[in-house]
């Protein structure tokens, strides 16, 4: 909007934030395509975080080069400037005017105008030095927060690593470079079981899209339509409220893409070892006088075999991000369809306990499944949010979504691949066609606002939520007995089975509650104190699926706080702290126990944390020690059902980001894990270590720029699991793997056309391995993977 004939432009990104507070004062990810000036300055502010003044009449007619790579906001700005006349004034360290060559000296001063600087639709942190990791992300409640100012371990990859990585999944691409994360299936296989600081998370139950819990697809999520993957670690019940399988080690929020400034029309090419094609189109434009209005659309389609031998699949997406922003006000829409089909599906072995022993693990080529078995997801989720700043000190956002899925479906067959002995043997169980719902809707409100008492900052969040979820199944008839061996397969033909029957519902959960919380800043922001409460019910109801007779209910509530500070005695350094808990819906005790019936309120997991951060501009790390017991519940020696066990989880997290030297970026850590069984009712598996977890998981990447040749990166990866318990009584052990990854990268221009050529060998060195996931199940790892792709800008 001009209210002066020659208008200055402030362009900032995370104006909310206080972008110059965020933005980092060393190297920066930059990444702008030839455009107009004025258009090209708006990138690079955006991207960095910096504050850029300028008059408009002067970037008239004026366009910018192609520039990308590691470096200072100044040095990009010059190299923007080229040509044009124009000088760079610095300001202070993260704020500069751009001026006519004359006025380099800052002698001429610029004229007083009213300035209009909307925040983005998803208004998000600035990436960090290097571009993988972002500054910071959403912490519940709390709205987006910088890492520094945090009193938990965050990480916030962001969509360039995405893309410069080729990830299938979510899951898959968080385990790659988060060692807190952990995986089960993944590429290869019909589901994800995923988990942090060794306690499990359900994909679609557990993973949060734009703040709202249970709207990600439910067994496994494609990455094309996430500009962040946020990992949370620890219980966030206080922070984001109760998630519907009740998580404890943490949460993954996927923040969703909405359009850029600058407008982007992207294709990706792409094959996928044996014979999987695949294409990816990324489009965004923004429309107005102040581009308020933003479009962005994202279709991915893939078919082929995979590299596991009889297995083949056809997977589609389709997203669209839609935005309005203002002075004010912003307001978002978002809808996602995602299917899958996949032949030969699972990958991985049940009922390990009673074999009495986990044989190694075959090659990764080798399909534990028939080849006919089919599975088919069908996932579609919209949400709607808006928000709506009142005054600078007061903002208020409301947040709804629904989502359903639908997996295996009438005509999909398949079962349960259980392991017989030693030899390798298993037998495939429960062959049949099943067809499985879930429908969930979730809403949010909230206020966010700021004050002072005398020397102390107040910066409040009131917020009230709500999810409700049904879940229905219908089973046709099943076969078994189907004996094979996973070193030497064995091919049945396809079974005779009645089909599915539409889904009948089995239960529905809703899950209202309402927290408050305030974070208390003294001493010029050198101390930062968060103390929330949060009020959760849960309401449970099961039907009998056929009659749709109420079979059982739940209604119980809990309250869970949070307490965490944040103390910074140098600029570059944060001490932290925390208690934190996590909620899991309690159980009734059995018909058989002597106080059967009797219904226990939701289930407390407790979290003490203390780390220390440290950012050095251009490369950060985090290091943190935590505790966390959750109770679980058993008959005892007196025949009373009551909380008689916990696990308890003692970790040393250490992890890093960022830009060691010019062209150099490393992205990792480890996580050393002690999760031991406490407090067992009869004394039986007391100290033993919990299934599935590993004392030792580490993760490496690296990146490393061509001198020589400019575009040219050599990229290096590896992930390392420590051995781990398939059975509770830790008789039985997996053996520790190391995967390792390595790929090429090539930024050129075709046709004045900016391109980038990709190739990733995934387990370069045909590592075979089990991941175990905390159920005891074991999946076989993917085999040695070749992927290439090629990405045009048009």
């Amino acid at each position: 909007m001009k209210k002066l004939k020659t208008r200055l432009t402030i362009l900032a990104a995370g104006i909310a934030l206080s972008a110059a507070a965020l933005a980092q004062t060393g190297p920066v990810a930059v990444d702008i395509a030839p455009q107009p000036l004025h258009q090209a300055l708006n990138a690079l502010a955006r991207q960095t975080g910096a504050q850029i003044l300028f008059v408009s009449d002067i970037t008239t007619g004026k366009s910018a080069p192609a520039v990308k790579g590691s470096m200072t906001v100044r040095e990009a700005l010059a190299q923007l400037l080229q040509g044009s006349s124009l000088k760079v004034r610095a300001i202070d360290e993260r704020s500069f005017s751009v001026v006519r060559d004359g006025d380099a000296s800052g002698e001429n001063v610029l004229p007083q105008v009213d300035v209009t600087a909307p925040a983005t639709a998803n208004d998000l942190p600035p990436a960090y030095a290097g571009g993988q990791v972002a500054r910071g992300g959403r912490v519940g409640l709390l709205g987006n927060q910088d890492f520094m100012d945090t009193p938990l371990s965050i990480a916030s990859y962001t969509a360039q690593t995405i893309e410069d990585q080729q990830p299938r999944t979510v899951g898959e691409f968080l385990a790659r470079n988060d060692p807190s994360v952990r995986i089960g299936g993944g590429d290869t296989s019909s589901t994800e079981s995923t988990q942090i600081r060794g306690f499990s998370l359900t994909s679609g139950s557990d993973y949060v899209l734009n703040g709202l819990p249970g709207l990600v697809a439910q067994y496994r999520s494609s990455t094309e339509f996430v500009e962040r993957a946020e990992v949370l670690k620890g219980p966030s019940a206080m922070l984001s409220g109760m998630m519907p399988s009740g998580s404890t080690g943490g949460a993954i929020n996927l923040q969703t893409k909405h359009a850029h400034d600058e407008p982007l029309t992207r294709l990706t090419t792409s094959y996928l070892a044996d014979s999987r094609l695949g294409l990816h189109a990324d489009i965004g434009r923004r429309f107005g006088a102040d581009k308020e209005w933003g479009i962005r659309f994202n279709g991915a389609w893939r078919k082929g075999d995979t590299a596991r031998n009889g297995q083949d699949e056809h997977r589609w997406l389709a997203s669209l991000g839609l935005d309005y922003r203002s002075d004010r006000l912003r307001v978002s829409l978002d809808a996602i369809d995602q299917h899958t089909r996949q032949h030969g599906a699972r990958g991985g072995l049940n009922n390990i306990a009673a074999a009495g022993a986990l044989p190694a693990a075959p090659n990764g080529k080798h399909n534990l499944d028939q080849p006919w078995a089919v599975l088919r997801n069908s996932d579609k989720t919209i949400m709607a949010r808006a928000e709506y700043d009142f005054s600078h000190d007061l903002t208020a956002w409301f947040s709804i979504g629904r989502a359903k899925g639908i997996y295996s479906g009438k005509d999909a067959i398949g079962g349960n691949v259980s392991l017989l002995n030693a030899d390798g043997d298993t037998r495939l169980d429960r062959v049949g066609r099943a067809e499985f719902f879930l429908e969930t809707v979730a809403a949010d409100a909230g206020l966010r606002g700021q004050f002072q008492t005398g020397r102390i900052g107040h910066n409040w969040s009131l917020n009230a939520s709500s999810l409700k979820r049904d879940t229905g199944w219908g089973f046709g008839s099943a076969v078994g007995g189907m004996v094979s061996n996973i070193y030497h397969p064995i091919h049945y033909p396809v079974p005779t089975v009645s089909p599915a029957p539409a889904p009948g519902k089995t239960s529905d959960v809703e899950l209202p509650s309402i927290a408050l919380a305030d974070t208390l800043s003294f001493a010029d922001d050198r101390v930062l104190l968060t103390l929330g409460v949060r009020r959760q019910s849960v309401k449970t109801r099961n039907y009998n699926s056929t009659t749709g007779a109420q079979t059982s209910s739940y209604d119980e509530s809990a309250t869970t706080p949070f307490a965490g500070v944040v103390v910074k005695p140098w600029k570059d350094v944060s001490l932290y702290a925390n208690y934190v808990e996590g909620l899991s819906q309690g159980q009734a005790a059995p018909d058989t126990a002597s106080n059967a019936g009797e219904v226990f309120p939701p289930y407390k997991a407790k979290q003490y944390e203390v780390g220390v951060k440290y950012d050095l501009g251009n490369f950060a790390t985090t290091v943190s020690l935590f505790q966390i017991n959750r109770p679980s519940a058993a008959l005892g020696a007196d025949n009373i059902f009551a909380i008689n066990g916990e696990q308890r989880n003692r970790g040393l997290e250490i992890s890093a980001f960022g830009e060691v030297t010019r062209g150099t970026r490393l992205l990792g850590g480890v996580t050393l894990l002690n999760a031991e069984l406490t407090e067992t009712p009869t004394g039986a598996n007391e100290g033993n270590r919990a299934i599935g977890t590993s004392k030792v998981s580490a993760n490496l990447g690296a990146e490393w720029d061509f001198p020589s040749l400019p575009g040219l990166t050599l990229t290096a990866g590896a992930v390392h699991t420590s051995s781990s318990f398939v059975d509770i009584a830790n008789k039985i052990r997996a053996p520790g793997w190391t995967r390792t990854d390595l790929g090429l990268r090539y930024h050129t221009r075709l046709g004045g056309k900016t391109a980038v050529f990709r190739a990733t060998l995934e387990n370069a060195f045909d590592k075979a391995y089990w991941a175990i996931n905390t159920s005891g199940n074991a999946d076989l790892g993917t085999p040695r993977t070749f992927l290439l792709s090629a990405t045009v800008d048009f």
